[in-house]
């Protein structure tokens, strides 16, 4: 799966399940809007009050699974941190234009938009003509 491949597959499935490490170290996983930049980026956005905001906040190393459907799926880890200035209006940018609603969230204080730089992807298709299983590591 090169980097188009992934871009196009997150944002046509446009939800993943995020998986972080708690303050206990027990991992904790949630439901999520995301979508990718041009630059392969994910982005999505959460509460400072939640569970997911706290643990980011305290290791920012994270997991995600995207697409399950038609047997297909990318696994992803990567790191996560809240981009700001120039990095920040261009994530923004790819979010709304994925999920045009959140421009009104953003008006909410509490609500903070994440960027996950991957370092590592699986793309699995297990449908029975056409399986796959590739691994990619990437650099930032």
């Amino acid at each position: 799966m090169d980097q188009r491949q992934f871009i196009n597959f997150v944002r046509q499935r446009g939800l993943a399940v995020l998986a972080t490490r708690g303050a206990d170290g027990a991992p904790q996983a949630a439901l999520i809007g995301i979508t990718a930049t041009e630059r392969g980026e994910l982005v999505f956005d959460t509460s400072r009050s939640s569970r997911k905001y706290r643990n980011l906040s305290a290791f920012a190393q994270i997991a995600l699974v995207i697409g399950w459907d038609n047997e297909t799926t990318v696994q992803c880890e990567g790191t996560a941190d809240i981009p700001t200035g120039a990095d920040r209006d261009r994530c923004l940018q790819a979010y709304f234009a994925q999920y045009p609603d959140g421009v009104e969230r953003a008006l909410d204080h509490d609500i903070v938009h994440v960027r996950v730089r991957p370092s590592w992807l699986r793309y699995s298709d297990y449908r029975p003509r056409s399986f796959t299983v590739e691994e990619t590591t990437l650099e930032h």
